[in-house]
Order: C-alpha cells, then sequence, then structure tokens
C-alpha cells in the first residue's frame, strides 16, 4: 500500500467483516469507501477465505487470528495457526480474556497467547491486534517476555486498561485503536485524553458495535475520529491526519 492510499481515507484496525452476511459484499463497500480495513478472524479455519478474498485487494487487510473467547473449544487450532502464518503479515484477533465467563480457559490461553508471540517473534514483522479483556497486566508481561520490539508490533483494540498500564503499553511500543464505545464513559475518555497521538488509530469492532440500530462498518470509522477530537479538543482534520500518518508509521 503506498502512502497515497494511505492518504486518501479513514482507518478501522479492526473489524469483523466475516461475520456480516455477506463477506464478499462488506470487502467491496470498505473498498469503495477508501478505508483502510483490518479484518480479523476468530478461528484460523476462517482465514483461507478471507485471505482469498483479500489478496488483490487496495485497502481490506486480513488478519489471522485465534480468539481468546473461542480457546477453549479451539486450541486444537493452533497448529493449523501457525501453518498459516507465514501467509499473513497481520495477525488477530488474538490475546486474553478473563472475564467470568472464559476465566476457566485462562490457562490454556496463555499457552496459545505465548506460542503466537513467540511465533510471530522468530518471524519478524508481523503486526498483532489484540484482546485484552480483564487481563492487561498478563497481556503486557506476555508481550514483554515474548516479543522484543525490533520483532513485532502490538495494537492493543478496545483497551480498557489504566492509564498507568496504557504507559506501560506505550513502552513497550504498542500502538491503541479506538472505537466509539470507548469515549462513552468518563474512565474512558480520560485514558484516550492522556494516550500520546503517535499511537492513535481508529477501529468499528463491527459488527459488535452499532449506530443508528445496525452494525458499523468500515466507513463509521470517522465517528471515532470524531470522538477522539470531542475528547482532546482538536478538531477532526488533526486526528484524522494524526491516525493516518501513525498507520504509515506502522505499515513501514
Amino acid at each position: 500500500m503506498s502512502d497515497d492510499d494511505v492518504q486518501s481515507g479513514g482507518v478501522d484496525f479492526h473489524c469483523h467483516l466475516d461475520l456480516y452476511p455477506d463477506l464478499q459484499a462488506a470487502i467491496a463497500k470498505a473498498e469503495a469507501a477508501r478505508i483502510f480495513t483490518l479484518t480479523v478472524t476468530t478461528t484460523p479455519k476462517a482465514w483461507p477465505r478471507n485471505h482469498e478474498l483479500t489478496r488483490g485487494t487496495r485497502y481490506v487487510r486480513a488478519a489471522l487470528g485465534l480468539h481468546p473467547q473461542l480457546v477453549a473449544e479451539r486450541a486444537g487450532e493452533l497448529a493449523l495457526w501457525e501453518y498459516h502464518l507465514r501467509e499473513t503479515r497481520y495477525v488477530g484477533e488474538v490475546g486474553l480474556d478473563a472475564g467470568p465467563r472464559f476465566y476457566k480457559s485462562l490457562d490454556t490461553q496463555k499457552q496459545v497467547f505465548r506460542t503466537v508471540l513467540e511465533r510471530c517473534a522468530e518471524a519478524g514483522g508481523k503486526i498483532l491486534t489484540v484482546h485484552s479483556v480483564r487481563s492487561v497486566p498478563m497481556v503486557l508481561d506476555m508481550i514483554e517476555c515474548h516479543l522484543p520490539r525490533n520483532r513485532g508490533v502490538v495494537v492493543l483494540h478496545w483497551f480498557t486498561g489504566s492509564k498507568a498500564e496504557a504507559r506501560r503499553a506505550v513502552a513497550l511500543g504498542c500502538y491503541f485503536s479506538i472505537n466509539t464505545e470507548m469515549t462513552r464513559s468518563e474512565r474512558g475518555r480520560a485514558l484516550i485524553a492522556e494516550l500520546p497521538m503517535d499511537r492513535l488509530l481508529t477501529e468499528t469492532d463491527g459488527p459488535f458495535t452499532q449506530i443508528d440500530g445496525r452494525p458499523t462498518e468500515p466507513a463509521d470509522s470517522r465517528l471515532a475520529v470524531e470522538a477522539i477530537a470531542r475528547v482532546r479538543n482538536l478538531t477532526t482534520d488533526a486526528i484524522d491526519k494524526a491516525v493516518r500518518t501513525n498507520l504509515q508509521t506502522l505499515l513501514r
């Protein structure tokens, strides 16, 4: 992707296009809107079709994932994830989820996430979009131990950690992809206000977020730009420019 392409549209660095009714149509819509879109997968078995449909796209990229919420049933697909890793620069959705519904599988999640980080470190140059629900300290510990800064970059998706944890993540080289839901709480707004401008990206996490009663889509990432601008008391142009510049830096 050229610098001109990055500068021509918005950024949705985390969405699930294969969970919309028509994956091919969702990809085409993001392409037409000229939104740099990272469509994540939740299981390695979903990877081949996502990969095939995004091979010739200009703006849409697919990421290879094994979602922590599915690890209890899908840990056996880890070898398949490892097999496909050479086919992509982008990894996700991966990470940890220590929420009450998924806590029972946390030990297995850690084993899977450690393997993901180690394989990415061995390969080098990977960009990971990482889930960290109720598990930020563990996620950061594992990144620090298993993915050196010169071997890959982590983008923390829908980050809900503390300001201190955010500062630690910044020190580890992480970026943050921000959606509108994150700006709805005072805590979320206070966090976003303090994140370094040069680490901000935008996301929708569609179809898991909604706008006007419908699932969000990549073009709605502009709403995250507007929300960040309000929180930081800056113009939407300033945030838009920062996000695009950050994407360029990340992709280099």
